[in-house]
């Protein structure tokens, strides 16, 4: 078990189940949509965020995104940090069926995606040293790379997105965030470079 000293918000019950049996930290739920209409919540998460920090950990399909989108927009972004499950296709366990989209959310996810998914995050880890943000990504590179502002920008951003094993839904905006906690710039090149290789 691994000690995050940032608080975590995650969409349901089953998803907090999960992530209680691998981190010790304050974990939160949105009560999926709920937390649109819920101010009592949203204002603890706030709080929350304000005196420790949050890590907003939601599914990789699109409520998933609409849901940390929302969040993005009510709490200030030096007190949000954001991890990501890859897009996994299948269903959990405890379902007879896959959600609507057929991707297995945070609940499913194996330990060790959770893990790194936080340290991707750059949560901070008891035991270990901070996770530094190598930020020497801009927009500009992203558009010099062909991942923004051009025609073929999506499908580039889309390739480059399942080489990390980052979820389709990001945002131009959140891909940069992930890229600068990631990689480095000389990296990212060889990345989208290589991408016709494949």
């Amino acid at each position: 078990m691994i000690k995050v000293r940032e608080a975590i918000v995650v969409e349901g019950r089953y998803d907090k189940n999960t992530l209680s049996q691998i981190v010790d930290a304050p974990i939160l739920e949105t009560s999926g949509f709920g937390i649109m209409k819920d101010k009592a919540q949203l204002a603890l998460l706030r709080k929350v965020a304000e005196s420790r920090g949050l890590i907003v950990f939601t599914d990789s399909d699109g409520a998933g995104f609409v849901i940390r989108n929302f969040l993005k927009s009510a709490i200030p972004p030096e007190q949000l940090k954001h991890a990501y499950i890859p897009d996994v296709f299948g269903k959990e366990r405890r379902k007879s069926a896959a959600g609507k989209e057929g991707k297995i959310g945070v609940e499913g996810m194996p330990p060790q995606v959770i893990v790194d998914a936080l340290r991707n995050a750059g949560a901070t880890i008891e035991g270990e040293s901070a996770k530094r943000t190598v930020g020497n990504i801009t927009k500009q590179d992203m558009m010099e790379l062909g991942l923004s502002g051009g025609a073929d920008s999506a499908s580039k951003r889309l390739a480059l997105l399942r080489k990390l094993g980052l979820p389709e839904h990001m945002s131009s905006n959140a891909l940069l965030q992930a890229l600068n906690l990631l990689t480095d710039l000389s990296t990212l090149q060889m990345l989208v470079c290589g991408e016709n290789d494949d």
